[in-house]
């Protein structure tokens, strides 16, 4: 880069001038406030969890089943009321039809097993007929961990298999998985 070439104005020096007293000193007057800190393990803003016991809930045995995009998670509680729970609701309340409610218990009544647990399940994703074969498929794993002996029954019905079928993607070029555009002579 070229050297500037003086111009014929003299150069103009600006007088500085030191930082104002105030941001320089530090008032002795402030006051820091302290931030209370949580200890290590606590969750924040949260109310903490009852502990199982006093919670009546006890020891249950958990099973995780999916189903095309539906995913369960099923706890099988000895203790309580029996029944089924599904997202905090009744198996009725949850499934509509009948159909789907005779899908979900598949595994239990396979087992004779109604009476004797509460079973409690969380579902997410999916349509409500995968939710309930994703429900099926958990329970049926959860019965597993409860009783080994179950296994020759549950495997025999069905219900120990992941069924893997699920929607198969799009094709570029293509109007659906495999529906190609239609074909014109000319």
């Amino acid at each position: 880069m070229p050297p500037k070439k003086p111009s014929g104005k003299p150069a103009v020096k600006r007088a500085t001038s030191p930082r104002p007293a105030a941001k320089r000193a530090v008032k002795e007057t402030t006051t820091i406030p302290v931030i209370p800190v949580a200890p290590v393990g606590a969750t924040v803003g949260k109310p903490p969890l009852p502990a199982p016991e006093a919670e009546g809930t006890g020891r249950y045995w958990e099973g995780v089943g999916r189903r095309k995009t539906a995913i369960a998670r099923a706890r099988l509680f000895t203790r309580g009321d029996k029944g089924m729970w599904v997202n905090e609701r009744t198996l009725a309340d949850y499934f509509s039809y009948p159909k789907h409610q005779k899908v979900a218990c598949e595994a239990i009544d396979a087992m004779n097993t109604e009476d004797r647990f509460r079973a409690v399940i969380h579902v997410r994703g999916g349509g409500t007929s995968a939710q309930a074969e994703a429900v099926r498929h958990a329970t049926a794993r959860a019965l597993l961990l409860f009783n080994s002996e179950f296994r020759k029954r549950l495997k025999r019905a069905g219900f120990l298999t992941r069924d893997p079928r699920a929607k198969e993607r799009k094709k570029f070029g293509l109007k659906k998985a495999r529906r190609a555009p239609q074909w014109g002579k000319r």
